[in-house]
């Protein structure tokens, strides 16, 4: 029989009593103290360490902003679309074979893709394969417990919905790569699409919008189970702002049917205010094919295909204009006195000049009007050697020869040409290395001096204003949704020092040449409609093949409403091909203007006007 401690009353002595009382005391109140300290005294921070486990944060991404031709036709916007995205940090990498082969993408891609953002952001969701159809989407639902860390999100599609592909003038959107990430700040998650080239390069910051953030208890699978404390932290994604542009779409497709089987470009300008009508560059290629899931074997034959179609003929080449040059070396002569616009220079047919022997068609006694009718070099050559370098220099800047335009599109993808000076020549061939020799070739538009469809369209356009320059430009205006208003973009605007009457000279020359018998331009054109070009013709020269074709012109003479250039690589003489090109998209234009005027801004939408946007 076992010996009963309480009963015997060993146990129960007041001593042992009140030591025990005294333990059990001392335990409860460590106890009651460690839950005062966890729960009152340091509650926030446990709390927040709680829910950083349960709470998941999900990105809300914005609708990329769309773009709208100047009579607000709907050119590029958006569609839902699925995107299947990893968090590096949850997920089972021995599942990534799965994963690939549901996608139909390399599985060693996709396990370096992954491992690669897991040292970047672990728990940032990166995303792996776009534009998801429904049968991926259920087959990841379908196994969600064996596909930890991939998850289903919606996102939009960017749409290029309109004929042809204009690749160069609103450029493509691709996703973000690691070097950029490292540019952008906090803006831009792995994954993310940004505007690679064109305008949707140059308008990024307003195009991409604002991303939002969902707050969300999710359970031990990282699935979604309730708001977190009804959506108060929660903010709304942004949306982009829509482009408004000066491009007639209807004359943008017209004039890439008109190049579809040319190697060149075609850039149409309103003289009026510098917008852009047209800008075509082939041979060329589809944005549509970096939108979405983009297959990287097409993507990849863009890259390798020997036609260049990811160069810009439109802001890129560097070829000398030819004879197209010969307007501005008129109204810088005209300006400095060195000749009048009655004075007459005798032209050979050969100029001598030194050793050299410069063949010219247009002979005999001739004023500017004529020299520029029926192209004498000879007339030109004796004007180069007249105006001399330093003037040569300062009237091809006023122009905005020798460097860029200041047009709207990134700088990377438009070039400055060259503009021959004194100090470009000492530098390039020795002070002892050149002289009065360049600047016969120069006065002909050949020689050192090269150009882009761009600047001479430009040049047109000015010269159509009787020297008003209008900064060239895409985009008109800005449509901001949240605040409902269009904010237009303001845009630089300068007079050249030169007499107006001078222009008016030049203008004789250049209508002469497209519309009067022995013109560089008349026999290779229509007359038998009611709009009259002034234009010139020009023909480059090219060491590696036949020369390059040039014809500049703009219409009507009073009040000019379009101001074209048109370069065709390899074509030969200026007036051959691409003139009657110029006068198609002319007459196409001014018909487009009869059927649908000029759309206006809604003088009580618009807001401020946003600084200019010249790079």
């Amino acid at each position: 029989m076992a010996y009963d401690y309480f009963s015997s009353g060993e146990f129960a002595s007041k001593s042992r009593r009140t030591i025990f009382y005294a333990a059990i005391a001392l335990i409860g109140a460590l106890y009651v103290g460690r839950l005062v300290q966890l729960q009152i005294l340091e509650g926030e921070k446990y709390k927040s360490q709680t829910e950083a486990q349960a709470i998941k944060q999900i990105i809300k991404d914005p609708v990329r902003g769309a773009v709208y031709d100047r009579n607000g036709a709907l050119l590029v916007h958006n569609v839902p679309a699925f995107s299947v995205s990893v968090t590096p940090s949850e997920f089972d990498i021995s599942t990534v074979g799965f994963l690939a082969a549901l996608c139909g993408i390399d599985e060693t891609e996709l396990k370096d893709k992954v491992e690669r953002y897991r040292k970047i952001s672990p728990v940032t969701p990166v995303k792996v394969f776009r534009d998801a159809g429904d049968s991926i989407i259920a087959v990841i639902e379908e196994n969600r417990e064996f596909l930890r860390g991939v998850s289903v999100t919606p996102e939009s599609k960017r749409i290029y919905d309109y004929k042809g592909n204009s690749a160069h003038l609103f450029g493509y959107t691709r996703e973000i790569t690691e070097e950029q990430l490292k540019n952008v700040g906090n803006s831009y998650r792995p994954g993310d699409m940004i505007g690679m080239s064109g305008i949707e390069s140059s308008y990024e910051s307003f195009l991409c919008g604002k991303k939002g953030i969902e707050h969300s208890a999710v359970n031990v699978r990282g699935e979604k189970v309730a708001s977190f404390i009804d959506g108060k932290n929660d903010t709304d994604p942004e949306d982009g702002f829509n482009l408004n542009l000066g491009i007639d779409m209807r004359l943008q497709h017209y004039v890439d049917s008109l190049m579809s089987k040319h190697r060149g470009a075609v850039v149409a300008i309103d003289p009026n205010n510098g917008e852009i009508l047209s800008l075509i560059s082939k041979p060329d290629y589809d944005p549509r094919l970096f939108s979405g899931h983009a297959s990287s074997e097409a993507i990849q034959a863009i890259y390798d295909d020997t036609t260049r179609p990811m160069f810009n003929r439109a802001t890129m080449t560097n070829y000398p204009p030819g004879s197209t040059w010969k307007m501005l070396m008129a109204l810088a002569c005209l300006q400095e006195g060195i000749i009048t616009d009655n004075s007459t220079l005798f032209c050979p047919e050969w100029f001598i000049f030194g050793t050299g022997k410069f063949h010219s068609h247009g002979v005999g006694n001739l004023d500017v009007r004529r020299a520029l009718q029926v192209s004498s070099n000879s007339f030109f050559y004796q004007l180069g050697l007249k105006l001399g370098t330093k003037r040569f220099t300062k009237y091809g800047q006023m122009f905005g020869f020798g460097e860029r335009s200041g047009s709207d599109l990134p700088s990377g993808e438009e070039g400055k040409g060259v503009l021959p000076s004194e100090e470009y020549m000492n530098k390039r061939r020795g002070k002892n290395g050149w002289g009065e020799g360049s600047l016969v070739n120069w006065g002909i538009g050949q020689g050192e001096i090269g150009v882009t469809p761009l600047q001479m369209a430009s040049y047109t356009a000015t010269l159509a204003n009787k020297g008003v320059w209008n900064q060239p430009h895409i985009v008109r205006s800005l449509t901001d949704k949240r605040a409902g208003v269009v904010r237009p973009l303001e845009y630089a605007s300068r007079k050249l020092p030169i007499d107006e009457h001078y222009f008016d000279v030049v203008h004789d020359g250049m209508f002469a040449v497209a519309n009067q018998p022995g013109g560089t331009a008349y026999s290779d054109l229509d007359h038998s409609g009611t709009i009259k070009l002034l234009g010139k013709t020009g023909t480059a020269q090219n060491a590696h093949g036949k020369e390059h074709s040039w014809f500049v012109c703009f219409a009507p003479r009073e009040k000019p409403v379009i101001a074209i250039c048109v370069m065709v690589e390899n074509a030969g003489a200026g007036a051959t091909v691409a003139a009657p090109i110029a006068q198609k998209v002319v007459e196409h234009y001014v018909s487009l203007l009869a059927v649908s005027p000029k759309k206006q801004i809604d003088s009580a939408t618009i807001n401020a006007p946003i600084a200019s946007m010249r790079r």
